[in-house]
Parts: C-alpha cells; structure tokens; sequence
C-alpha cells in the first residue's frame, strides 16, 4: 500500500472525512447483473472507452487501476535510458504515486524547465483541482520528448481528454475510481501514441494480467448510465461547492472535488496532526511534494459539516488538545 492510501486507512474511522477522493459510499453502486457478465469481455471494453475518448481501440490497453496504469507507461518509457539518469518533469504539489513511480523506474524528478524524457502530470490537478488549458499544458512539458496525463478526474471536469493534444508522445490514463466510484471493479486504462501501440502491446500482454469479466461487465455498464451517475455525483457535488465558496470565496471553486490548502501556519505535517486530535482527516501535503499545505476532498455527502470542523481547527489560536477537540 504506497504511504497515501495507508494514511487514509488507518485513519478510516475519524468523524470527519476529508481525505477521500472518490464518490465511493456517496453516490449509489451499480452492479453489473447476468446479462451484463454474458455479454461483456474486454475488446468490447476497450472499444467502448475507445470510442468514448475518440481513439482507435488498438491503442487503448486495459489494467487494474490508474496507479497500475502509470507504472505500465513509466516502466516502458524507463527502457530507453536504461543505464542513465533521466529526466521526469512534475509540477508540485502533485499526486504521489504518480511522481514517486517515475522515481522508482530510475527518473530524476525536477520542476526545471528544458529537456527531459518525460512530464507527468494529474489533470485535473489532484490535489489542487484546477484544470489547465491545452495552451498551458503544452507550453508546461515543452521540451519534454514524452508527455504522461493522469486523467483519473477528467469525468468531473467533463472536457475532453488530452489524448489528441497537439504534440507527439502524449500518453493518458485513467480509471473507473472516481467519479463512477467503482473502487471494487479495479478498472483503469492507458491511451499510447499512434507511433507507440504496436511496440506497448507486446510490452503490456507480456506483464500485466487480463481484467476479469466482472469487471468489464460493470465499466461497461457505468459508461452506458453515465448520465445517471453524473446526475448523482452532482447532486453530491452542487452542495459542497457551495460550501466551499461560502467558506473560501476569494478562491476559485476547484473543478476536481480536491483542493490544497496552504493557509495555515504551522505547515502540514502539524495541521493534519491537530486535525486527528479532533477527529478530522486530512491528507498532509509531503504526500503530494508539497509539506507547507494539506488536501482536502469535497466528495462526502457530509462535506460541509466536515469542512467546519476542519476551519476550527485550522483557525485555532493554539495546539488543540484532545479534550477540547471532544466538545467541538
């Protein structure tokens, strides 16, 4: 379990959550039934998110999630520099197992500009929410030879995917965790480049598994409800950003449902401690790169009660204690 996850799980039981990111327990489940299962395999899936994102199916590759997603793209990049140090740009703060993958696979991580092997990227950003125009995303990995997109909250934002950007070795992923909220059928994906798919194919048949059938059944069965989905995340969603404005109007609503919040004092470490004497989870921002801040997500249905126990405690004119978070 990389550090993020485990941090989010061993705190699982404090009153307020603020840690999680996807709809998972907010918005209603859909099942894939019997005759979903029968019809269901993975060329079929694979054309469906094809056509979705308006790719031919042949460069499209299923895996067991996003993070799965990302090691696949990052491994195989690492290959060409193979007894080098190369260089991965990333734009901090930024999600973790994303980065400390392509430090795992032998890539130098910078927020430098000039040449590099890679740029990795979230987008929409996770943590900050904010979602970035082709303009800025191109001028960001300018000089990068290839380009990797974590589009993992892209259904939220509602554009299109960055699989067509106007430049070569854009590589995207992305999964069903999220916005569907289906975190038990471990479905995620990558999109190669034209000039990639045929070489990724053989890299990718020979180390990852197939998805199983189940799983193929119930994405397939996400995408064709997809109105309906959206229709139940936003009923989520249109109360917690209304929150949020009314807590923080001088910033702009985030498009992801997560944010960063650097305002206090005391940097993230010590923010999010204070939160667990209280009963608040956060998630400390040395996960994302960034320790000055601390994420906080908008995915709970109980989100605006959970955001004000989160400013009394950010706003607390000293240490709180464990006594004193009891009565808050």
């Amino acid at each position: 379990m990389f550090p993020l996850a485990e941090w989010i799980e061993t705190h699982a039981g404090d009153r307020h959550d603020l840690a999680r990111s996807g709809m998972f327990g907010a918005i209603p489940e859909l099942r894939p039934g019997p005759a979903d299962l029968r019809r269901a395999d993975a060329w079929e899936l694979r054309r469906a998110l094809a056509e979705d994102l308006g790719v031919e199916a042949r460069r499209l590759f299923l895996t067991h999630g996003a993070t799965e997603a990302n090691a696949a793209v990052l491994q195989y990049l690492a290959r060409r520099h193979r007894g080098t140090r190369a260089v991965a740009r990333a734009r901090f703060p930024e999600y973790g197992p994303l980065t400390d993958t392509a430090r795992w696979t032998g890539f130098r991580l910078t927020q430098s500009v000039g040449p590099a092997a890679v740029a990795v990227i979230s987008l929409p950003r996770n943590p900050e929410g904010e979602l970035w125009d082709r303009e800025r995303l191109l001028a960001w990995s300018a000089g990068a030879r290839a380009l990797l997109v974590d589009e993992t909250f892209r259904e939220f934002a509602g554009t299109p995917s960055q699989v067509d950007l106007e430049r070569p070795g854009v590589w995207v992923t992305g999964s069903f965790t999220k916005f569907y909220a289906a975190d038990e059928l471990r479905i995620g994906f990558v999109v190669a480049p034209e000039r990639e798919a045929s070489r990724y194919e053989v890299y990718h048949d020979l180390v990852f598994d197939q998805v199983p059938r189940y799983s193929c059944a119930g994405a397939l069965r996400l995408l064709e409800r997809r109105a309906e989905v959206r229709r139940a995340v936003e009923s989520v969603l249109s109360a917690n950003r209304t929150a949020w404005s009314a807590a923080f109007p001088e910033r702009p609503v985030p498009v992801a449902p997560v944010s960063f919040d650097r305002t206090d004092r005391s940097g993230g470490d010590a923010l999010a401690e204070r939160c667990l004497s209280a009963s608040v989870l956060v998630c400390p921002g040395r996960f994302f790169g960034d320790p000055a801040g601390v994420r906080l997500c908008l995915t709970r249905r109980s989100f605006p009660q959970d955001l004000a126990a989160y400013l009394r405690v950010r706003d607390a004119p000293g240490p709180i204690t464990r006594r004193r978070a009891a009565g808050a």
